[in-house]
């Protein structure tokens, strides 16, 4: 249940397709889904968050995992699960064959939102081991239709190698930027840039970075004013909201233009 199944059923009714009644009986079904005795899913959050509930696959089982994603197809049409093991590919994709496995990102998508024309993502990733985080923020951005770019291997050892690509930054409407080790890209990013940039620590590094959690308190810490910072390794809730920030753009945008 999304924006355009509403508005779908409300011109049925405007146009004596359908009566009140069916429609509000169409928009009463199931908010909440009861899968076996295992999972409740919500196939409303489309209609109040603008994305759909996601399926954490860490800690299930490969048949609880195809049955949570076969449930919002069924009901939605798209599906999207994080943190998938290989071993649960198989249980998936024999339920949907149509289910796409990104081994990077540990993603499994079936289909996804339509792709818009405006606002655009970057990703931008300070070292190639930090492309785990950066690739599941990317594809998640992208399985709910958002124009997403990736700039990888530009951390500060090398600031030369962010800086060639300026332009590139200063033209994107929100930025999500991984970095492990010391941390510091994003705090680079954010002194160069007007848009949000929402910083994203990963567990890279030795000893010391204490699995992510040195570069997370730099990141806290940032002398750039207005950085926003998500847990470690965690590129699909700095998806979310980096979609929530084009989300508002584009609806600001729409009543722009009705008003003109």
């Amino acid at each position: 249940m999304n924006d355009d199944t509403v508005i779908h059923l409300l011109r049925q009714v405007q146009a004596g397709q359908l009566s009140p009644d069916e429609a509000l009986s169409r928009l009463r079904w199931q908010p909440v889904e009861e899968v076996a005795d295992f999972a409740r899913v919500d196939h409303h959050r489309a209609l109040r968050q603008g994305m759909p509930e996601f399926v954490y696959a860490e800690g299930k089982s490969p048949g609880q995992t195809a049955e949570i994603m076969a449930a919002m197809v069924e009901r939605n049409g798209i599906a999207l699960a994080s943190r998938v093991r290989e071993d649960q590919v198989p249980a998936i994709q024999d339920r949907l064959p149509q289910a796409i496995y990104h081994p990077v990102a540990r993603l499994v998508t079936v289909g996804g939102m339509p792709e818009t024309e405006t606002g655009r993502a970057l990703v931008v990733a300070a070292g190639t081991s930090d492309l785990p985080v950066a690739e599941e923020a990317a594809g998640v951005l992208r399985f709910l239709g958002n124009p997403t770019q990736t700039l990888y291997d530009v951390g500060v050892a090398g600031i030369h190698r962010l800086l060639a690509h300026a332009q590139t930054l200063a033209t994107a409407d929100v930025l999500i930027v991984a970095a492990g080790m010391e941390g510091a890209l994003p705090t680079v990013i954010g002194g160069l840039v007007s848009a949000p940039v929402i910083a994203v620590p990963t567990s890279v590094g030795y000893g010391a970075s204490f699995g992510g959690l040195a570069a997370l308190l730099s990141m806290l810490n940032s002398c750039a004013t207005g950085l926003t910072v998500v847990n470690i390794d965690n590129g699909l809730g700095a998806a979310a909201a980096a979609h929530r920030v084009l989300t508002r753009l584009r609806a600001s945008i729409g009543l722009e233009r009705a008003v003109r």
